[in-house]
């Protein structure tokens, strides 16, 4: 009897031992990254409900706001630090993130200022930028038809924004396989990752600026001979006016919902961007573009774990960098 005692400690004793250990792992994975879950629920309890209302009014009235959320994320968090550094106007001594070639067709930034302006109504100088591009990028997610993506906050705002650093972080789209995979490790985010990341692709539009030379002088033989037709006939310049609204859908079966068909499409070499023929081709990154391509789900899950590492991507929290009280400029200091 004692016996039988003493083992029923020791298996209490495990499991309490067990649980302790899952309960610390969880408070260093907050601490690594020094964000946490609903980080506002006190000095702002409505502060992600406010945001999420006001994407939904947004997206009501202009539908293709939420392509332009969803890029903000890679855009601002994969350069540096996700600090809403991208949402930074130039200045007189530095030319700014968002006013780069690299950034070509981001949009809609006056959105954010919407958005922000409805936060400070509720809470001023409380809810930083940087959260909020988050997650709105998230909401704009859930819009298109993505899965909901719980994710931290607690971040603040950088100071400057450098044009300069962009081609050392941001993977260009005619760069090899190997380095967007490169860029992307560096983050922390792996290969299937990476290739869910780029099923952002299945929405928006890719601007005739970013295809003419895969249609001119020569078409690219690895494009689907049924599919350049309507490339052509949408990108008819050579050299098109970059200030043109000249575009082709990423996706022309649906193009406004954010799903797997990306995978099949590549697959039939039908992807825009030479990335997206990259992406189907390379003996790396094909099996998960194959995968992805039957599982909606399998593409979901992959997604919405890169997104969650990429929006941790070196936050500035606590004391560092500020809460913007808009998010085009820095505060000033006196």
């Amino acid at each position: 009897m004692a016996s039988k005692a003493i083992i029923i400690f020791f298996a209490l004793f495990s499991l309490t031992a067990v649980a302790s250990l899952t309960e610390s792992s969880t408070e260093s994975t907050e601490s690594d990254s020094g964000l946490v879950l609903n980080f506002y629920k006190d000095s702002c309890p409505q502060a992600e409900d406010i945001i999420k209302e006001q994407v939904k009014l947004l997206y009501k009235r202009h539908k293709n706001t939420a392509f332009s959320w969803l890029r903000n994320i890679f855009h601002d968090c994969g350069v540096e630090s996700c600090d809403a550094s991208l949402l930074l106007d130039s200045t007189r001594r530095s030319l700014s993130e968002k006013e780069t070639d690299r950034s070509f067709g981001l949009r809609n930034f006056r959105y954010l200022e919407t958005i922000k302006e409805a936060v400070e109504r509720e809470c001023p100088g409380v809810v930083s930028c940087a959260d909020i591009l988050v997650l709105s990028g998230r909401e704009g997610i859930v819009a298109l038809g993505g899965p909901y993506i719980p994710l931290k906050t607690g971040r603040r705002d950088g100071r400057k924004s450098r044009a300069d650093v962009l081609e050392q972080y941001l993977p260009d789209h005619n760069e090899s396989m190997s380095v967007v995979l490169e860029r992307f490790k560096n983050i922390g985010i792996d290969t299937p990752g990476v290739v869910a990341l780029l099923g952002s692709h299945s929405v928006g539009r890719t601007h005739c600026v970013k295809l003419v030379h895969r249609l001119y002088p020569e078409v690219d033989p690895a494009l689907n001979p049924d599919h350049v037709p309507h490339m052509l006939h949408k990108c008819p310049d050579a050299i098109p006016d970059p200030k043109a609204v000249q575009y082709v859908r990423n996706d022309r079966g649906t193009p406004m919902i954010l799903d797997n068909n990306y995978y099949r499409n590549i697959l039939d070499n039908k992807g825009l961007l030479i990335v997206d023929h990259q992406l189907a081709t390379d003996k790396r990154t094909k099996p998960y573009v194959k995968k992805m391509a039957k599982s909606q789900d399998y593409f979901f899950k992959h997604f919405g774990r890169a997104i969650t590492i990429l929006t941790e991507n070196n936050p500035l929290t606590g004391n560092e960098g500020e809460i913007r009280k808009q998010c085009n400029v820095a505060n000033k200091h006196h």
